[in-house]
């Protein structure tokens, strides 16, 4: 599931792929800003057919947090 949130923040966010890591946190590390996060956020629910509620978008600090998060949903579908 990393490597998915990976190539999204790569392809539609256009953050270099060298700084990505599951540590990397999204605002500090890679400079994302609140509407890049809205972004990912609409990104990973059309990709993965979700819906991520607002409760559980603060808890997205890094890359892993995103990743492991989708990685939960995707199970209990």
């Amino acid at each position: 599931m990393f490597d998915k949130v990976k190539a999204l923040l790569v392809d539609e966010l256009s953050i270099d792929a060298a700084e990505i890591t599951p540590e990397s946190e999204l605002v500090n590390d890679l400079g994302i800003n609140s509407l890049e996060l809205a972004d990912l956020v609409l990104l990973c629910e059309e990709r993965f057919d979700i819906e991520i509620g607002d409760d559980v978008i603060h808890k997205f600090i890094t890359v892993g947090d995103v990743a492991n998060y989708l990685a939960e949903v995707a199970d209990e579908k």
